[in-house]
């Protein structure tokens, strides 16, 4: 399972929030700016990423990908204090991407990859948690925020 868990963080947040973008910024043959700020960004949210991955792949007896499924709802380390910590995660690494370089193309990237996850939470996610871990996940949702607000 641990082979899983490495190719789905690969395949999933490693190319939408590290491989693409980085792609992107490198492509705009532009100086990076305001370094420190953006390394800042990435670092957060790559190190919350990866706790959010560890307690999928540890409480969760799962990964991330929708083919190898937690078997537990994960209601412990970063998911205390919102239901989905690594979409917020690839939201700063993306943001740390956009504070680096002024590409005008990474930020609509940004955007539409932010609203496509948001999306993919509303109508697959949810529906999914809800059927597969019914009143359990009631209790969690009512607990927890779906972001941090």
């Amino acid at each position: 399972m641990l082979v899983r868990a490495v190719t789905a963080f690969i395949a999933l947040p490693g190319l939408t929030g590290y491989l693409i973008p980085a792609l992107i910024g490198i492509g705009t043959h532009q100086v990076a700016h305001h370094q420190l700020p953006a390394v800042v960004l990435i670092a957060i949210g790559t190190c919350v990423l990866v706790w959010s991955v560890r307690e999928f792949y540890v409480t969760g007896r799962g990964t991330l990908a929708p083919w190898a499924r937690p078997k537990r709802l994960v209601t412990t380390g970063p998911y205390r204090l919102t239901r989905n910590p690594m979409y917020l995660c690839v939201a700063f690494v993306l943001a740390g991407w956009c504070t680096l370089w002024d590409s005008t193309g990474l930020r609509i990237y940004a955007l539409v990859t932010l609203c496509i996850l948001f999306t993919r939470v509303l109508w697959l996610e949810e529906r999914w948690v809800a059927r597969e871990f019914g009143v359990q996940w009631d209790a969690y949702r009512a607990r927890t925020p779906r972001w941090l607000l």
